[in-house]
């Protein structure tokens, strides 16, 4: 099992067109052999001293997936290579974790 954490930081007054993007392509990540869990969050102010700055044009994909192999199926899926393109802009950075369990 692997953990992935996708960061972009989203271009100015791109949040809810991207979100309304990630929302049509979400059940069809889901139905992806592999698949575990597949979710997009955004910055939330907990207040918690450890907590680094929030910020609203943040979001973040929390996903689980079986295998490395699996999450490479994922990025090659014609839908992942749709998606690519209708969010062409509208970020400016984006980071990506890979993570296993260590216990």
């Amino acid at each position: 099992m692997i953990f992935v954490i996708a960061t972009s930081e989203l271009a100015d007054n791109c949040r809810e067109e991207f979100i309304a993007v990630v929302k049509e392509n979400i059940p069809l990540v889901r139905a992806e052999a592999g698949c575990i869990s597949y979710t997009l969050t955004g910055d939330f102010e907990s207040g918690l001293s450890a907590q680094v700055k929030s910020n609203e044009n943040t979001v973040t994909f929390v996903e689980c997936w079986e295998s490395l192999e699996h999450l490479k199926a994922h990025l090659a899926a014609p839908h992942m290579n749709s998606f690519r393109e209708k969010v062409k802009g509208m970020r400016k950075s984006s980071t990506l974790k890979v993570l296993t369990p260590v216990c």
